[in-house]
């Protein structure tokens, strides 16, 4: 699905939706952004409160600017972190003022 702002700029795709096992709760959405037609992409971990869906344009909606995802913790498609680590969930889920 494609991902937008606020303003209407292209922020990517979702690449992945990392789901929690134990409760079957959306922990994070993984988005492509940066790259040309899949190369050079850096992949980000955006809390699940951060989206939300417009169903007129069809895509989603994250309200960030694009130089807060561009400095947003991010990884590359070869190097995921450890998602189920509490630090790194910290670290995302602060980037976008969610506890």
């Amino acid at each position: 699905d494609s991902v937008k702002n606020t303003a209407g700029e292209d922020l990517g795709n979702v690449k992945d939706i990392m789901i929690n096992t134990s409760n079957g709760q959306v922990e994070y959405y993984v988005l492509s952004f940066g790259g040309f037609l899949d190369l050079g992409d850096k992949l980000f971990a955006i809390p699940p409160q951060a989206i939300t869906v417009d169903t007129d344009e069809e895509c989603l909606v994250l309200n960030v600017k694009k130089e807060k995802l561009e400095n947003a913790p991010g990884f590359d498609k070869d190097n995921w972190p450890n998602m189920a680590d509490e630090s790194f969930r910290n670290e995302v889920y602060g980037h976008y003022g969610y506890k």
